[in-house]
């Protein structure tokens, strides 16, 4: 192996999406045998470069080459055929298929009579998974998969296709920090035989981890391509926001001041999660849930949200006793909920910014059945204001924006019903540093005007600074509710805000573990 070579070299790279120039002039170059990350911000045009890569879109100025060829013609198949391979940070798998099935769709084996053969998919789908360590079985329809399975079958899709160069675009978003951890092993060996890793993330200490070298964009121009030994972490997030930041330590928590009670649960159990849980929420507190996935946190957010309905116990909102059996409940309850899956649960790509943003009030903006096209647009404008959301105008498709820029549309769509209890589910997954900062800080903002909020996150460093307390959940159960000052260190100076924000994190990874091991001891 010759780590010299460029397993990829794009240069001159420029691509507008109508009036937005999403790429200007970009170079990059990746090597074989490396791990390359590619870093920015929403809308720093990474998905759009790697999109043009696996010939998604096709650029309009700049060549590619591939292992030294010429990449001329910009399609998937020709991109597959040069030996690339990606997931996708928007999943791209069929939910009504099984995993076996998604993984190996449109290159399936065939038997003697030539049809399908599902059994040796399945066979090689479990192979992958092996390799990897990790628990999905082939057979599983992928709708009833949870968002971390759903993440390593996409990830098991792009390892099958035996690339020269695999990109990665937000790989760890939805998985546990152990499947992360075979993830980087089976990196390393793919590395080492000599395939290029492109790999992008948000989280900058997987970064500092897996890559040996990064090339970041900004505004869709290349700002620096450095090993990552001449990258610190305070250096990176630097050349992504485009001023000196610590990241999450700087925003400003300021002091809560709790109401009255906004939401009650008493003894709520759901179909399996979550289980006999009860906790209250009240007028300007932000509440935590932490825990591993499959913790029961999104379970008991979305009976919360009358996705699922509760199965036993009471639910109370401003003392007054409620009955959520749908969705329609809860936002008649003033509880709106941020889905995790922002792409099926929270958008219809498809549509404007406006018409987005002002679905879940459509009723209110209408009369006699004609939408009031200026309130909407008043509305909405209001929103991307409010929210810094990154969009040619309020007209273009939500498909247009980057992923974080979805999610404020999302959250925008909530806020615009005015609700007293908004909940969160990792609001911030695929989201740049700068932009997790303005949603922590809106979060903030919104308890301080008298809101409820209930966040789940599976960064700890998200938790701890958004949080007034924290509920540490395991096997769908709290074992811990406690206030955010008890994961603070006396010994660590109260101005060196970077090193108590990672003590408090080890805090709070422990409890988070000692919860995990209540779980496996039998029950009384």
């Amino acid at each position: 192996m010759n780590a010299t070579i460029a397993a990829v070299r794009m240069k001159g790279i420029s691509k507008a999406f109508g009036g937005v120039r999403a790429l200007d002039r970009v170079d990059i170059e990746v090597l074989r045998g490396e791990v390359h990350a590619l870093l920015g911000g929403n809308g720093a045009g990474k998905s759009t470069i790697l999109k043009i890569l696996n010939g998604i879109h096709r650029p309009d100025e700049g060549t590619i080459d591939v292992l030294g060829v010429p990449l001329t013609t910009h399609t998937a198949e020709a991109s597959r055929a040069a030996g690339i391979a990606m997931n996708f940070q928007e999943m791209s798998l069929i939910p009504t298929l099984t995993v076996a099935q998604n993984i190996f769709l449109t290159r399936e084996s065939r038997d003697r009579m030539g049809l399908i053969d599902d059994a040796d998919a399945e066979r090689r789908a479990a192979e992958i998974f092996a390799l990897l360590e990790v628990a999905v079985d082939p057979k599983s329809i992928v709708a009833d998969l949870g968002a971390g399975q759903k993440q390593l079958t996409e990830i098991a899709k792009a390892i099958s296709r035996d690339a020269k160069v695999l990109i990665l675009d937000e790989p760890s978003t939805a998985l546990a920090v152990s499947d992360v951890e075979r993830l980087f092993v089976f990196l390393r060996k793919l590395k080492s035989e000599g395939v290029a890793i492109i790999y992008v993330s948000h989280r900058m200490d997987e970064i500092a981890r897996i890559a040996d070298r990064a090339t970041i964009l900004r505004d869709g121009r290349h700002v620096i391509t450095a090993p990552l030994s001449e990258l610190p972490i305070d250096t990176m997030i630097e050349h992504i926001v485009g001023k000196r930041s610590k990241g999450l330590s700087d925003v400003e928590r300021g002091t809560a001041v709790k109401g009255e009670v906004l939401l009650e649960l008493h003894g709520v159990s759901g179909a399996h999660k979550p289980d006999n849980i009860s906790l209250s929420l009240h007028r300007g507190e932000v509440l935590g849930l932490a825990g591993l996935l499959g913790s029961g946190r999104s379970a008991l957010a979305r009976v919360i949200a009358g996705i699922e309905p509760a199965r036993a116990g009471r639910i109370s909102v401003k003392g007054r006793p409620v009955t959520i059996r749908k969705p329609s409940d809860a936002i008649g309850a003033g509880i709106a909920l941020v889905p995790e899956a922002r792409a099926t649960q929270g958008i219809i790509p498809s549509h404007s910014v406006e018409s987005n943003m002002t679905l879940a009030v459509i009723g209110r903006l209408s009369k006699a059945g004609f939408v009031d096209g200026k309130a909407a647009s008043d509305l909405t404008d209001t929103q991307i204001k409010r929210l810094a959301v990154k969009t040619a105008s309020r007209d273009h498709a939500v498909s247009t924006l980057s992923g974080g820029n979805q999610q404020k549309v999302v959250i925008g769509k909530w806020l615009a019903t005015d609700p007293d209890i908004l909940v969160f589910d990792e609001p911030t997954a695929g989201i740049d540093i700068g932009s997790k900062s303005e949603i922590i800080r809106l979060v903030r903002e919104l308890a301080a005007s008298g809101k409820g909020v209930i966040m789940i996150s599976s960064e700890l460093s998200e938790l701890l600074t958004a949080c007034d307390r924290i509920l540490v959940m395991s096997d769908g159960r709290v074992h811990q509710d406690l206030p955010r000052s008890a994961f603070d260190d006396s010994t660590v100076p109260a101005d060196d805000t970077a090193h108590r924000l990672q003590a408090a994190e080890q805090r709070l990874q422990i409890e988070i573990q000692r919860a995990l091991k209540a779980k496996e001891v039998p029950r009384g």
